[in-house]
């Protein structure tokens, strides 16, 4: 384990604490906010053994290569402020990407990312109450599987590191990329408009086919698009008749979507 500051682009900083690998970025970073660590402090790992994100099935034993991060905010907002910041984060996580790969990337319901059709990605977040107006705090996990197909080290990246001085990682620097890139987006938090466009337009289930929970039983649907006013999944059931899916939970999208 090793500790840094992290100078981000509006000239405000992160604590940034990197490990090769963990458990759980997000389990450490629910320990730390119960002892009292501050805002903006940063959890990095390479190797993860618990994938809620990527939902992989893992033994024991065995742990996932890509790039975890979990981002311990204490925010001083409402909570109806932070209503959008899943997708908002989504849309952080896919353009700091794309800044490392020349594939298409595209974003699921409701903040998977995508790449050429296959699930690489995603955020998760997590907070707790300190009453009806206050979070204590906000942990916002990004989960990202960085094989060398997707993000291979690329000559901007290796010239980075040289110019930098730094022995880092390709994985490391894409990691630095999510994280100036989600801070940008969560300044912007309370005039969140460019950052919802830019979500619709890059939303990769409009048509598909998805199944969905009702009744106790798993049925399938087609994607229409999303609500105008919000992020719900306007869906057609197989009889033609029209509903909305407001919980993701309810929804089972496909690892692979073509």
């Amino acid at each position: 384990m090793n500790t840094s500051v992290f100078c981000l682009g509006d000239g405000s900083t992160a604590k940034i604490e990197y490990h090769k690998s963990l458990s759980s970025t997000t389990a450490l970073a629910k320990e730390y906010a119960s002892r009292g660590y501050p805002d903006r402090y940063v959890i990095i790992s390479e190797k993860q053994f618990v994938s809620n994100i990527l939902r992989s099935k893992l033994t024991e034993n065995e742990g996932e290569e890509g790039i975890f991060i979990s981002i311990l905010l204490r925010p001083a907002l409402f909570p109806s402020q932070l209503s959008s910041l899943a997708p908002l984060s989504a849309t952080a996580l896919l353009t700091a990407l794309e800044s490392h790969t020349e594939k298409e990337l595209g974003i699921s319901w409701l903040s998977d990312i995508y790449c050429e059709g296959e699930r690489i990605g995603g955020v998760g977040i997590e907070g707790k109450l300190d009453s009806f107006s206050a979070f204590e705090y906000l942990i916002v996990s990004f989960a990202v599987k960085s094989d060398k197909e997707n993000f291979p080290p690329r000559i901007t990246d290796m010239i980075r590191q040289v110019f930098e001085g730094e022995n880092e990682s390709v994985g490391m620097i894409v990691a630095k990329s999510i994280i100036n890139r989600f801070f940008h987006v969560y300044r912007e938090i309370k005039s969140p408009d460019k950052h919802i466009s830019l979500y619709r337009r890059r939303f990769i289930l409009n048509g598909k086919k998805i199944q969905y929970i009702s009744e106790g039983k798993k049925k399938r649907c087609r994607v229409i698009g999303l609500e105008p006013n919000g992020f719900g999944l306007l869906c057609e059931t197989s009889s033609g008749k029209g509903m909305t899916l407001s919980s993701p939970s309810l929804a089972f999208i496909p690892k692979t979507i073509k």
